[in-house]
């Protein structure tokens, strides 16, 4: 390791845009997309609950009545979690049942987005139900460019379409250099539930 000087004046101009709402996207196969938005989502509703402005959370991915650890602890700050799918594509009994409840889910997500009342809306995973064409990138692509100004929106899921990144604010690309999982040591719970 390299030791160095810590900077002694601010070497990045202060932007001078205006503030507006911001399409951030985590990508990647790295860890910690879905982690990072979680505590996007914790940020913004530290800074905002006090002035009534709505956090939601859609997970794509995800059924309706998953209980790991993220949902306890939304949950209990009443930040709304919600699972719109049937669980991973493989261990579906039903491929057709699981992109009709893609769909729907993203009714519900593209609804609190446009609804001018929420700061922030993840939509976890959603990348998955576009690569499967779900999901028509097309309405997610206009649902973005037609949401109110100071609505923020995260994604997050491998393989982001590149047109999406295109018309992104903000784009974090996950990389894995290690994981745990291929030195065969199983997932920890509460750690990767």
């Amino acid at each position: 390791m390299q030791i160095e000087n810590p900077p002694a004046e601010r070497t990045t101009p202060r932007p001078e845009g205006e503030r507006r709402g911001l399409i951030i996207i985590n990508t990647g196969n790295g860890k910690g997309k879905s982690t990072a938005a979680f505590g996007l989502a914790l940020r913004a509703f530290g800074r905002t609950h006090v002035h009534g402005k709505k956090i939601h959370i859609f997970q794509f991915m995800k059924v309706p009545s998953a209980r790991f650890g993220e949902h306890r602890a939304f949950e209990k700050l009443g930040i709304p979690i919600e699972g719109l799918g049937d669980g991973f594509s493989w261990m579906s009994k039903d491929i057709e049942k699981t992109a009709e409840l893609a769909r729907q889910g993203w009714q519900k997500a593209r609804a609190a987005i446009l609804d001018g009342e929420h700061f922030l809306v993840v939509l976890d995973e959603i990348t998955y139900p576009l690569i499967y064409g779900w999901l028509p990138l097309q309405d997610v692509l206009q649902t973005l460019a037609e949401r109110p100004r100071h609505v923020h929106v995260c994604l997050t899921g491998r393989r982001c379409p590149q047109e999406l990144i295109d018309v992104a604010d903000t784009v974090t690309v996950m990389e894995m250099r290690k994981h745990a999982f291929r030195a065969g040591i199983p997932a920890q719970r509460g750690i990767e539930d």
